[in-house]
């Protein structure tokens, strides 16, 4: 089993969803999150003053799937996701040694 993190930005995440969907991803974890890469942030002006942003509004995909499975997901989430411009995201993959379905107490694939 494999869990992909991936970060990508806010207006993308239903669209990352739908593609997801499309090719069986049965479940994943989504957060709100603040970061910085090569952005590095940007200057705003609120009411008149001129602030700095240092880190930038993201969404971050959490999704275990089997190994078989990863490198599909991974493609839907690159090609859905891209924007072509800075701060688009990244995607990392873990191996994932168990995984236990708590209402049920299945294991490993039966528990995704």
């Amino acid at each position: 089993m494999k869990l992909i993190i991936a970060t990508i930005k806010p207006f993308k995440l239903e669209e990352v969803r739908e593609a997801l969907t499309g090719i069986g991803v049965r479940g994943m974890m989504v957060t709100e999150i603040k970061g910085f890469g090569s952005q590095s942030g940007h200057t705003e002006i609120y009411r008149g003053a001129e602030y700095a942003v240092n880190f930038v509004p993201k969404i971050k995909l959490e999704i275990v799937v089997s190994a078989s499975m990863a490198d599909q997901v991974i493609e839907a989430i690159k090609t859905t996701a891209q924007t072509g411009k800075i701060g688009d995201g990244k995607i990392f993959v873990l191996d994932v040694l168990q995984a236990v379905r708590v209402r049920t107490g299945e294991t490993d694939a039966d528990a995704l």
